[in-house]
């Protein structure tokens, strides 16, 4: 169990002692002054002493104790005394109000999980949330205790609370809320579950470790298709994720099997940049796939405007959806997304979804209109995979 940080009490107990000293008696001032020189050297023991040593004077008013609580807490704590820190805490909690209870009961919930008494730490941090407090901290503790006890499903809910209501007051969810979510998921063996509160995680804090285990998990999702393979691998590189040998040899196999021997060339020459082609013994293997991208990538060019003109006389949309996306391959992303849009247009196409995916990604490329790239990729639905790969494109074009 982490501790909380102990500064604030210590920043507390040394504010009353100034705010007090006037009307503090000597024989109680003195003492808790010397306690908070010695807190501040470092020295939690001998500041505890002294504390105590206030704490034994008779007569002393309500003020005098308040004070007095504060820095034996203070120092009891420094000093791993739970007992002690737990006693003045609680006598220090009646008597504050306001958001100083709540943080002193989220103290005092630290105290306890420290010292495993885990029913007290949770009637603690109850406490503190009725009064107001609702920090990172205290999230992190009502966490804590309920892993301690096996309640993963009650982690879920008030995690998943805190992270609706961050995204419903059009805030960004607190990045501990969604692990702690994504934990108690995989615990309870909510997959799917899983899998949501990790895009969530890559949607607002997209940071390398994310892409990793979401594109990892995403081709063992349930109904995945195989025919997204190279959608994985393309966001594994623009996410850059991509970076062993074998799957750059992988994505532009893929890429040339596909007819877009232009982005197989690309993905190639980004793989001898970054050294992960063009070495070692397999160099000329790789050097032999290079040479047959540009040569495949040669001959798809001279052949796209017939083949163009004989997917317009097609009944279908797909082989003008094709085409034109291998076009925005090619660098003619203009003309590109126009062949797709009149395949679309003509209908009859055998993956609507995939159409409206390649369409989007090839917006996104042309860079004129973010927005509407964006709006075309959030309209795309289905179960086999192309609405998961078009949202993440999103991530990747935010």
């Amino acid at each position: 169990m982490k501790k909380l940080p102990l500064l604030l009490i210590a920043i507390l107990a040394s504010a009353s002692i100034g705010a007090h000293a006037q009307g503090m008696r000597a024989e109680v001032g003195k003492p808790l002054q010397q306690a908070s020189e010695l807190l501040r050297a470092g020295k939690a023991r001998e500041a505890l002493a002294k504390a105590r040593e206030a704490d034994a004077v008779g007569g002393k008013t309500a003020a005098e104790q308040t004070v007095i609580d504060r820095m034996k807490a203070a120092a009891a704590q420094r000093a791993g005394d739970s007992g002690t820190a737990i006693q003045a805490l609680e006598s220090l909690y009646g008597r504050v109000g306001g958001s100083e209870q709540g943080q002193i009961a989220e103290q005092l919930a630290s105290a306890y999980a420290q010292a495993r008494n885990n029913a007290k730490a949770t009637e603690w941090v109850n406490k503190a949330v009725a009064a107001g407090n609702n920090g990172s901290g205290i999230r992190q503790l009502q966490s804590y205790l309920q892993s301690a006890s096996g309640d993963y499903s009650a982690i879920a809910r008030d995690s998943a609370g805190a992270v609706s209501a961050a995204e419903q007051a059009g805030r960004r969810p607190e990045e501990g809320d969604l692990l702690r979510l994504q934990d108690a998921q995989l615990r309870m063996g909510n997959n799917a579950g899983y899998l949501a509160t990790l895009e969530k995680l890559l949607a607002y804090y997209p940071k390398k470790d994310y892409w990793n285990a979401y594109l990892g998990r995403l081709p063992r999702k349930a109904g995945f298709s195989g025919r997204y393979a190279l959608d994985v691998l393309r966001l594994r590189l623009a996410s850059g994720t991509l970076s062993k040998t074998e799957d750059f040899m992988e994505m532009a196999q893929l890429a040339l099997q596909a007819g877009l021997p232009a982005e197989g060339r690309r993905i190639i020459d980004e793989g001898f940049k970054s050294g992960a082609l063009g070495s070692g013994p397999e160099a000329a293997r790789h050097q032999r796939l290079k040479d047959l991208a540009v040569k495949k990538e040669a001959e798809s060019r001279a052949a796209l405007a017939s083949q163009a003109a004989d997917a317009a006389k097609e009944a279908s949309g797909d082989e003008l959806v094709k085409v034109g996306y291998t076009m925005v391959t090619s660098g003619q992303v203009g003309e590109g997304i126009k062949l797709i849009e009149q395949g679309i247009a003509k209908g009859g196409l055998k993956h609507p979804d995939d159409a409206k995916l390649r369409l989007g990604m090839a917006m996104l490329q042309d860079g004129k209109s973010k927005q509407k790239a964006v709006q075309t990729l959030r309209s795309v639905t289905g179960k086999e995979g192309a609405a998961e790969i078009a949202r993440l494109w999103t991530v990747v074009g935010s």
